[in-house]
């Protein structure tokens, strides 16, 4: 191994540019490898970043062009005469020639990041005589794609690109395995869309029907009820991992990300959105807000002062929590005290609370999509703020986001329930008091 990195090193381009075209003409090479370490060269300047993204750009556009032309010599024989032993016979292959040539040009820009398709995109392209005009365009740029992201990706992460590609090794076989999933479902609508529309419109009538008999109140609850369960799923899985002090090689890797490429100096500004007073404003502007509705003034008032009140004590609950697991030998050390952060759980509670309570009653449906997503933007502006500028762990102030989310799931389906029940009485009382 030491000798294929000294090598690289001594022929950088020549290696980037062998290694990429071979792994396209379907030979077992890791060109992501290959990219990121190239990427950790431009790092430590051994490598010009504009020549290491042209290398890439011509081997992969020269590889996958060699393969379209030995498809497109050579393999519709092959079809013809052993198609029918696989179930590609002539006529199923034209259909998916046809389709190929209608929808496979799209997909060829995205082939590239998928080991086990790459290798055989441009045979299939030959091979269904897809024309070389709408093959060139989204190859090729699938080919700079490729190359830039793994480059760069290798050059921002600097040191720890190993890291990087280990982590995301082990996370790949789920992002196949939904590919595959996808890929099956679009081939069999293209196949069988006749029938599976005629499915969807009698499932579509059947639940139009059904809902009919359910308010919006009631579909909002099973809403919430999921994202519950998302949520405490999460916070779950998170546990494990700070239980099992599994969040070394997350925290490196967020931090360098963040310092080296994400954070600007301006954005320390943002960090006076989680001050107190800003935090005073935003729950006085919702008191406001929810006496001038009018609408359940009491019951949204609960929902504030158990939301808002009960945050400290539930993060006190759940170090509490830790601490036990500690005391009984569970785990012998924790990567940090501070999991999760305390003002990460406050900020995302307050926020997520006031903002719910603001927009809860809103007709206008932009309203209900552009508030929440600015919430978000905030809060990711803030956590990248906190990283840079303190000594807060990367998982301490995700484990706040996450655990602070349950908080307010678990609080929102509580409100929604008694909001359910409220209104059955108000109905029952109304049916009693009409002879």
């Amino acid at each position: 191994m030491s000798y294929l990195i000294n090598l690289f090193e001594q022929h950088s381009y020549l290696i980037l540019f062998i290694g990429i075209f071979l792994e396209l003409m379907a030979l077992p090479i890791s060109g992501e490898f290959l990219m990121s370490y190239a990427g950790y060269f431009v790092f430590q300047g051994t490598m010009n970043y504009p020549l290491a993204l042209l290398t890439v750009f011509v081997a992969g556009g020269a590889g996958i062009t060699v393969t379209y032309w030995i498809g497109k010599a050579g393999g519709y024989k092959l079809i013809e005469k052993y198609g029918k032993y696989i179930h590609l016979g002539p006529e199923r292959y034209k259909k998916v020639s046809a389709w190929f040539e209608r929808s496979g040009s799209k997909l060829l820009v995205f082939a590239y990041f998928i080991p086990g398709i790459r290798h055989f995109t441009g045979y299939i392209s030959g091979i269904s005589r897809m024309p070389f005009r709408k093959f060139i365009i989204p190859a090729y740029t699938g080919s700079f794609l490729w190359g830039f992201c793994f480059i760069t990706l290798g050059k921002v992460l600097g040191p720890h690109w190993e890291a990087f590609h280990h982590s995301a090794s082990k996370y790949f076989i789920i992002f196949i395995i939904i590919f595959g999933v996808l890929l099956v479902g679009y081939f069999t609508y293209r196949f069988y869309k006749v029938q599976i529309k005629n499915f969807f419109i009698h499932l579509i009538k059947w639940l139009t029907n059904r809902l009919k008999t359910i308010r919006k109140t009631e579909i909002f609850l099973i809403f919430l009820t999921l994202v519950l369960i998302g949520m405490v799923t999460l916070m779950l899985g998170m546990a494990q991992d700070y239980l099992y002090n599994e969040f070394t090689q997350f925290n490196v890797i967020a931090e360098y990300i963040v310092k080296s490429s994400l954070y600007m100096s301006w954005m320390n500004g943002l960090l006076v959105f989680q001050s107190p007073y800003v935090l005073g404003v935003i729950i006085g502007v919702t008191i406001i807000r929810i006496w001038r509705k009018r609408r359940n003034r009491l019951l949204e008032y609960f929902l504030l002062i158990v939301s808002v009140l009960g945050a400290r004590l539930f993060h006190e609950s759940i170090m509490q929590i830790f601490s036990y697991l500690q005391s009984l030998g569970f785990v012998a050390k924790f990567h940090s005290a501070n999991f999760p952060d305390i003002n990460a759980t406050i900020t995302i509670i307050i926020y997520g609370t006031c903002l719910f309570l603001l927009i809860r009653h809103s007709k206008k449906n932009y309203t209900s999509i552009f508030v929440p997503l600015m919430g978000l933007i905030l809060l990711m502006g803030l956590a990248i703020a906190n990283i840079a500028s303190t000594d807060l762990l990367p998982s301490d102030i995700l484990g706040g986001y996450v655990y602070g989310g349950v908080w307010i799931s678990f609080n929102f389906l509580l409100f929604e329930m008694l909001r359910l029940v409220l209104d059955k009485v108000k109905i029952d009382n109304k049916t009693q008091i009409i002879p």
